[in-house]
């Protein structure tokens, strides 16, 4: 048996001995290196650009404007965005719609004469009237940002489902609020890098790191104008991702460089380069009402969500959908009126970030269930077991929610663990900890959420797989082709264990070989919750091709397969009814504990309990670091990570000012409870589980922070001059009107 246990990863021993290459490290001999020119303003139309003088320095081999790229646009959904803005291109190129559009490439023969050539290059801009607001952006006579998007609305999802003004009136209780949710940069430990060059075969092979190799191809052959058998992806180790690699980075950059000298190049993105040229998660701003019933039950729901989605589309059409499946939270609601409406902005573009729409919205579910539940005088966890999602339970959307529904046995299981006890009056939570120093209040806070599994909406989802058996009369050796990035969360270790499990064989006698489209098949992205679950569907039907061409005397054995789930469906545009828009689902439930510092407004996470249903846990390790990282992660985003954009314009551009949580900010306990539910479409039972850990921290904190000290807080992160200013508002009012009058000041 190779499922359910704790293998080392295959990729270990190279990576913390340094053996293993990432992008960076790569060099080919007689390489150029290339350097971006960044537009750092926006939105400006480029009236011209002058190259001369970057041209003429020694070392300098080429510069590349848009006039240089055959098609000037790509984008994942819609191909919106210029590879290179500036005149002689399209229509619309010309214009810089955020700083971090490329102006300019520079290819010489080493970094520091491509980066001295780029300070050479001169942009004449006219500056444009910006919008940096996304409701300000909604408004009649804002400034255009994208001729594609009239009125700068990406698009607008609705859900209307009962009798809302009817359930209102019939409410014993209604809770409103206004929430706000910030950006978060990815952060991920390797910058985008990369090489190019021409292979034997005379293919321009693009060496990177990101998230679905396939795709990346596409979007560079179409840039480059040339059919995609002319263009191979491969991918290098890579260091990290969380949805920050699904867009394109260096990729066409690197392919029309090798293509257009025939000559190696390679590429490496500064901190302050990646920050500013890849996109963020979305920040939202949500204005909702909640009604509910004397004894708890939820009886309609009233949310408008607007989002910034930034200067081009990237996922957003999708992160939107999410929000709009999660907005209502894992509940049960009859009445429901929502918008989810999505602008643009001169902002840096929003995309895919692990939980992609799920924590946003989560947040703003979760925290009016706690605010019901204190206004009904019940316990959180009470209130969200009266309203679960059950077997048969129907969504907001209108569809019965997928079988394999999990979310009370978690719910249950995280509140227990967190010493929550089960009465006959009810739930009771466990008294949060007393402390001598009076400056320290402690609480307890809970939340619970879902994730979807795969591809949603009807965007057509498969993933392919090919497993060759060599021997005589026994398999010696099996290899598996698989083109699924390993993004650092372990995948290949748990494909060789899931190949190792279908075919009886250990895993050391499985050879795999991925991410490289020259001899594979597209086996999607390495997002969604779904890789696990997906490559081992993939992988046990071409295992089972692989057998009975085996038992048929075939060497070698081949067998391929192509994994479709079960058929999902987009929203009605008008009600939002959908009969099943997501194949599957994972059930997460979190308690915090927490300390807040009322005096300085310093709050410190001190325990967390996530409990996650898996499925079947193929790597518990693996699954273990998974939920360890997704909590580590949240708590940056709603505790240290203030992502600070004025006037478009990122400040917090280095993470010495953007502070990612460091040792000091991890909990003192973490305790990571692998529930195994299994899913029936799951290859073994498998669900998809490394964004859950993620989604309910924030309310579930805030919550905690709460139970401390009494009050609610509708947007973070809870830096302390945030906490500190809802502790006290008339000292925080106070401190802001002298510090903005510093001659009265005494």
């Amino acid at each position: 048996m190779a499922i359910g246990i704790s293998l080392p990863r295959m990729d270990a021993e190279g990576k913390v001995t340094g053996r293993t290459p990432y992008p960076g490290d790569l060099d080919l001999p007689g390489q150029l290196f290339l350097k971006v020119k960044w537009a750092g303003r926006a939105p400006a139309r480029i009236r011209r650009i002058d190259t001369r003088r970057a041209e003429a320095l020694p070392g300098v081999v080429a510069v590349f404007t848009a006039k240089d790229v055959p098609v000037n646009e790509y984008g994942l959904i819609y191909f919106d965005q210029p590879v290179i803005c500036g005149p002689g291109s399209k229509p619309g190129a010309d214009v810089v719609r955020y700083e971090g559009d490329v102006v300019a490439l520079v290819a010489a023969e080493s970094e520091k004469i491509a980066a001295r050539a780029v300070e050479l290059i001169e942009v004449d801009y006219e500056d444009l009237p910006g919008v940096y607001d996304p409701e300000e952006a909604l408004r009649p006579g804002a400034p255009q940002v994208h001729p594609d998007y009239p009125g700068n609305l990406l698009c607008h999802y609705r859900i209307r489902q009962g009798d809302v003004e009817a359930a209102f009136r019939e409410a014993a209780v209604i809770v409103e609020g206004t929430y706000r949710t910030p950006f978060q940069e990815h952060a991920y430990l390797q910058p985008e890098a990369g090489v190019a060059y021409i292979d034997e075969e005379g293919r321009i092979t693009v060496v990177t790191a990101g998230q679905w190799a396939h795709e990346d191809r596409h979007q560079i052959a179409h840039a480059l104008g040339l059919p995609e058998d002319r263009i191979r992806v491969i991918y290098a180790a890579i260091g990290g991702a969380f949805g920050g690699r699904e867009d394109m980075s260096v990729q066409i950059l690197l392919a029309l460089a090798a293509w257009k000298l025939g000559r190696p190049v390679k590429i490496i993105w500064s901190r302050e380069e990646s920050i500013i040229g890849h996109h963020k998660r979305h920040p939202v701003v949500a204005r909702v009402r909640w009604a509910a019933d004397r004894e708890g039950r939820l009886l309609a729901v009233e949310a408008d969500v607007i989002a910034d989605v930034g200067a081009y589309a990237y996922t957003s059409t999708k992160v939107l959908g999410n929000i709009t499946m999660s907005i209502c939270g894992p509940y049960e609601v009859p009445n429901v009126r929502a918008d989810i409406r999505g602008a643009l902005t001169h902002t840096p573009p929003t995309g895919a970030m692990r939980g992609f729409g799920a924590p946003q919205a989560l947040f703003i579910a979760e925290t009016q269930m706690n605010k019901l539940a204190e206004a009904l005088g019940m316990d959180p966890v009470e209130i969200r077991l009266k309203n679960a999602w059950r077997e048969g339970s129907r969504m907001p959307t209108g569809g019965i929610v997928p079988e394999g529904v999990s979310l009370p046995e978690v719910i249950e299981a995280c509140a227990r663990a967190a010493g929550w006890r089960r009465t006959e009056s009810g739930w009771i939570r466990p008294e949060a900890p007393s402390s001598a120093d009076p400056t320290k209040r402690y609480g307890w806070g809970f939340a619970c959420g879902f994730k979807n599994i795969a591809y949603s909406f009807g965007f057509p989802e498969h993933c392919w797989a090919r497993v060759e058996l060599h021997g005589d009369a026994h398999i010696e050796k099996a290899i598996v082709f698989h083109a699924g990035a390993d993004v650092g969360q372990g995948a290949h270790t748990v494909m060789i264990q899931m190949a190792a499990e279908a075919l009886g064989l250990p895993p050391e006698r499985i050879e795999l070989r991925a991410s490289d489209t020259a001899f594979t098949e597209s086996s999607g992205s390495s997002s969604a919750s779904r890789m696990t679950f997906m490559a081992g569907n993939a992988i046990r039907g071409a295992a089972e091709r692989a057998l009975a061409a085996w038992r048929n005397e075939e060497r070698p054995a081949i067998g391929e397969f192509t994994y479709r789930p079960v058929r999902t469906f987009p929203f009605d545009p008008e009600t939002g009814f959908s009969e099943r828009p997501n194949v599957t689902y994972g059930y997460v439930a979190e308690a915090v504990l927490v300390e807040v510092d009322v005096e300085t407004g310093q709050v410190r996470p001190v325990k967390v309990i996530c409990a996650d249903d898996v499925g079947r846990a193929v790597n518990p390790i693996n699954v273990r670091g998974q939920i360890e990282g997704g909590v580590v992660q949240a708590i940056g985003y709603a505790v240290t990570e203030n992502f600070i954009v004025q006037q478009g314009r990122i400040l917090t551009r280095h993470l010495s000012t953007y502070l990612i949580p460091g040792i000091y900010d991890i909990p003192e306990e973490m305790e990571s409870l692998i529930l195994e539910h299994p899913d029936p479409l799951g290859p073994w039972g498998v669900r998809g589980m490394a964004e859950m850990p993620f989604l309910p921290l924030a309310p579930a904190l805030i919550a905690a922070v709460h139970h401390a000290t009494g009050v609610w807080f509708d947007a973070f992160p809870l830096t302390p001059d945030r906490v500190y200013a809802g502790l006290y508002p008339d000292r925080a009012k106070g401190r802001a009107i002298r510090e903005s009058k510093p001659e009265q000041a005494s």
